[in-house]
């Protein structure tokens, strides 16, 4: 293992991480990417938002994702526990760009992807290597990394450090920065099935998002041969009142949307069960002296609409640029990365506001698009990802969503850098 001296070293070899190691590269960079598990490796979040486009196109993917093949993707759609369909978004009637079609895809050819890239750029990859601790100097300072691989512990030393771990969130755990969210408090569970029913034409690779009691939600995900993720994402106290079996939970559920039903019907359930839930939160700190987190290392909102690979990309795009900067400038200080907190939690307010909605008894997008079908392209911007234009104004949106639900204050989480001098010596 090369453990000579790097300008950064990223923790994680997700889409944020990879993102940032492909960009940082592509500028000269010494850049060297840890990620503890073997790659390539399943992981969830498979439905894009179109704005994922921009930053793949600037990494120079765009191609490489049609060459692949993933399932291509037109719109959203929502569908009643009857199983009424709600007018579909198609995101190419909202605006004429090659980014209104995107993509379902398979997280480990995805993810793959990217990392390749990086690669390719001149960073250096080590996967099963585990980031064990932070090295701190003297001032309190990060600069470097403890990491195992193959039994033996190495320090590896860099100008910064970038923490794309995802939900292990390597950095915030251990400075309990960490902080969940007191109005997201859901659980998901998934699996797939094969042979279901596709829905014809531009629909075939549709995102559906249907209802159960108590607001929670399926989605169907239509994948690559013949395969759909199908997942169901409630409350705790709802999907578990009847025990914890989740292939139970789901078959129980499954009776309770007449649409999904329909679909499922002729296909066959494959594969495992999986459960996960405390996934909405934020760290209090954006960065440290050293120190930037980017992805699901810094936070995650929720599964409806698709925010998470597109708001990892973007903050490891927006993250690299800002880390770009400090380097050139000699400067890591965290101060240098506040405007990049405040940037990406700015967005994430955005989208936190409607999927805050979404979740509100009172509220629904055929009431709020029927009461006001002006906004119906400013809605769409959201379902989108057109989160990230300064000085976008989505006032008149949320001033109409708040007339059929209350929406909760912005959390203060995240916008905030935290100088060395106050950090705890974690690890």
């Amino acid at each position: 293992m090369n453990t000579s001296d790097w300008d950064v070293i990223v923790i994680g070899a997700g889409p944020a991480g990879s993102t940032s190691a492909a960009l940082l590269a592509e500028k000269g960079h010494r850049v060297l990417v840890l990620d503890k598990e073997k790659f390539p490796r399943y992981h969830i979040g498979e439905s894009m938002m179109p704005f994922c486009w921009f930053t793949l196109d600037r990494l120079g993917l765009v191609d490489q994702m049609d060459k692949i093949g993933f399932q291509q993707k037109h719109s959203v759609q929502f569908v009643t526990m009857e199983g009424k369909m709600s007018r579909p978004f198609y995101f190419f009637q909202h605006y004429d760009h090659p980014s209104a079609t995107t993509w379902q895809v398979e997280r480990q050819e995805f993810d793959q992807m990217i990392i390749d890239k990086a690669v390719s750029n001149g960073a250096e990859f080590y996967d099963q290597t585990k980031v064990v601790a932070p090295i701190h100097n003297d001032a309190g300072s990060v600069v470097g990394v403890v990491a195992e691989r193959d039994g033996e512990r190495h320090e590896l030393h860099a100008k910064l450090v970038v923490d794309a771990s995802g939900r292990e969130c390597f950095y915030a755990s251990k400075n309990k920065w960490r902080k969940r969210d007191p109005h997201l408090s859901k659980v998901a569970i998934w699996t797939y099935y094969e042979g279901a029913v596709r829905d014809p034409g531009l629909d075939a690779g549709s995102t559906t998002v249907a209802y159960i009691p108590e607001k929670g939600w399926f989605w169907y995900i239509p994948m690559r041969d013949n395969k759909v993720s199908v997942g169901l994402v409630a409350e705790n106290g709802y999907l578990f009142r009847e025990g914890r079996d989740p292939a139970e939970i789901m078959d129980r559920e499954i009776k309770e949307n007449v649409w999904i039903q329909e679909h499922l019907a002729p296909g066959k359930q494959v594969g495992e069960y999986w459960v996960t839930g405390d996934y909405s939160y934020r760290s209090d700190y954006c960065a440290t002296d050293g120190v930037v987190l980017v992805g699901d290392a810094f936070a995650f909102l929720d599964p409806v609409f698709s925010s998470g690979v597109f708001l990892a990309l973007k903050s490891g795009e927006i993250a690299a640029d800002a880390i770009d900067e400090a380097l050139v400038a000699g400067d890591t200080s965290a101060e240098r990365f506040e405007a990049y907190g405040h940037k990406v939690c700015e967005a994430i307010e955005r989208m936190r506001k409607i999927v805050c909605a979404f979740y509100h008894p009172d509220f629904s997008f055929a009431k709020l698009v029927k009461n006001n079908p002006d906004l119906r392209p400013t809605l769409t911007d959201l379902l989108i990802g057109d989160i990230f234009v300064e000085n976008q104004n989505f006032d008149a949106l949320f001033d109409a969503v708040r007339e059929i639900c209350e929406l909760p204050d912005d959390l203060e989480y995240g916008f905030k850098v935290k100088a060395a001098d106050a950090v705890p010596l974690a690890g």
